[in-house]
């Protein structure tokens, strides 16, 4: 019987041992800051097994270090076929809150992210989506809680993960950006659809559901890196 309940014992204390090392861990991965090639920190999530950073990226550099063309006309946005970035209305104060604007192009360098992170492609979007619930409630669960930002009285955001999606708007392929801008977010993901065309995906302040787009790689949207 003493060999019975030291055995269980033993095993009690395996497990316990176990479960706090994953919380130990959990912890470390939650609390993981990450710097772009500009030195920006970005604090970074669990959303199941993946591994995404908390904020939008706004740097102004390939993790090589080199520069990423900074273009705020529309015409020469709308006809850039190279790496290109902006700030939402061509405005410097929106960097820190809502992160840059990135065409396709800058995407498919590679070489975005930081070293050991990268765009997600569109199979990781899905992946991280379908844990979260589907596309009917995963929008909820990935924006930003309360009204500083999303200006909704429709449906609120329980950023239940720390995700924290803000509406950083985006550029239409013309150049312009749209006068209802903040209303949604649109994240690029590194997969194209068609050759003149990339998947991405987006949140709309008064719906919970998080939709696919398919849109010309001279549009600029946000970017969110995910750990290799």
């Amino acid at each position: 019987m003493k060999i019975e309940k030291d055995w269980i014992m033993l095993r009690k204390s395996i497990i316990l041992l176990a479960i706090a090392l994953f919380i130990i861990r959990l912890n470390e991965v939650q609390g993981q800051i990450v710097k772009d090639a500009d030195g920006n920190a970005y604090p970074s999530v669990s959303i199941g097994k993946q591994i995404w950073m908390a904020e939008n990226l706004k740097t102004t550099k390939f993790n090589d270090g080199t520069p990423i063309a900074l273009v705020t006309a529309d015409k020469a946005w709308k006809t850039v076929t190279t790496p290109a970035y902006c700030w939402l209305n061509n405005d410097l104060n929106n960097k820190d809150v809502y992160g840059a604007l990135y065409n396709w192009f800058t995407v498919d360098t590679k070489k975005l992210c930081p070293k050991g992170w990268h765009v997600p492609t569109d199979a990781e979007w899905s992946t991280m989506i379908t844990f979260l619930g589907d596309i009917r409630v995963a929008g909820d669960k990935l924006k930003e809680t309360g009204d500083a930002h999303w200006k909704n009285t429709l449906d609120i955001g329980t950023n239940e993960f720390g995700f924290t999606a803000l509406p950083a708007g985006m550029r239409q392929y013309t150049g312009v950006f749209p006068v209802f801008a903040k209303s949604y977010a649109v994240f690029w993901s590194s997969t194209q659809s068609a050759k003149e065309l990339a998947w991405n995906r987006g949140l709309y302040f008064s719906t919970s559901n998080v939709y696919k787009g398919s849109e010309g790689k001279n549009c600029g949207f946000s970017v969110r890196c995910i750990k290799d």
